[in-house]
């Protein structure tokens, strides 16, 4: 019984998921004039109410440990990617940010159009070195606009208790700036899985690490810091 009820729950969750990204897909057109920042915050309200929605049918919320560690000025978030919610929920915890993602999240009908608004940096990942050096231009650009550039190592959805190779495109991104690094681990896979429709109730547990900086260190250094607290991390909130 109680697998059916949560059945229905994520049923209604995704209903009100789909509805809102078809009526809110205007208002992402209407803010594309606005400045970046500006833009990403009008669009990122789709967001607050996606996590608000999932708490209400589906009894699934958040809480946040370290967020004394996010830096005043932008920097290279590096974190572990499980599922759809960090995507949703990150851009509640942290400030303006574009993401790296793969481009063909953008052929999605509304979703991706939306997403296509907040202007990421939106990579073929078989291009092998010239997809990285477009992380690295195009994650410069972003930061001097005054946004956060949020980057997967892993480059996809990871199951919980996995681990990919952490790819160095972040890192690098960051050495080049010269701005810092801030490693993000999280236990969202435990209740929306990768590939699963079902989304369990409970609290994701999201932790943000002290800030790597990134002076004198080599990219491979930096990322291997990274990958070092964050595998740490995920082990203890798993």
């Amino acid at each position: 019984m109680g697998s059916l009820f949560q059945t229905i729950r994520s049923l209604l969750f995704l209903v009100g998921q789909l509805v809102t990204v078809v009526l809110y897909t205007p208002v992402a057109f209407i803010a594309y004039p606005l400045n970046p920042i500006i833009r990403s915050q009008v669009i990122g309200y789709w967001a607050h109410f996606i996590i608000w929605w999932l708490k209400l049918t589906c009894g699934l919320s958040h809480h946040v440990e370290g967020r004394e560690n996010i830096p005043d000025k932008p920097c290279v978030i590096l974190s572990k990617h499980q599922s759809a919610w960090e995507t949703i929920a990150f851009q509640l915890i942290f400030p303006a940010q574009a993401w790296v993602l793969k481009r063909e999240l953008l052929r999605i009908p509304f979703f991706g159009w939306g997403l296509a608004m907040t202007q990421p940096i939106a990579i073929d990942r078989s291009e092998g070195l010239k997809a990285l050096d477009s992380v690295v231009k195009q994650g410069q650009d972003r930061l001097k606009q005054g946004r956060f550039v949020v980057v997967f190592p892993e480059g996809t959805r990871m199951p919980v208790g996995q681990k990919g190779r952490y790819n160095p495109g972040g890192a690098m991104l960051a050495v080049r700036a010269k701005v810092g690094v801030l490693p993000v681990a999280h236990n969202a896979g435990k209740y929306w899985s990768r590939k699963g429709f079902i989304k369990r109730p409970g609290v994701i547990k999201v932790k943000i690490g002290p800030i790597i900086q990134v002076a004198g260190k080599r990219a491979k250094q930096v990322n291997e810091e990274a990958e070092r607290w964050i595998e740490d991390a995920v082990s203890k909130i798993n």
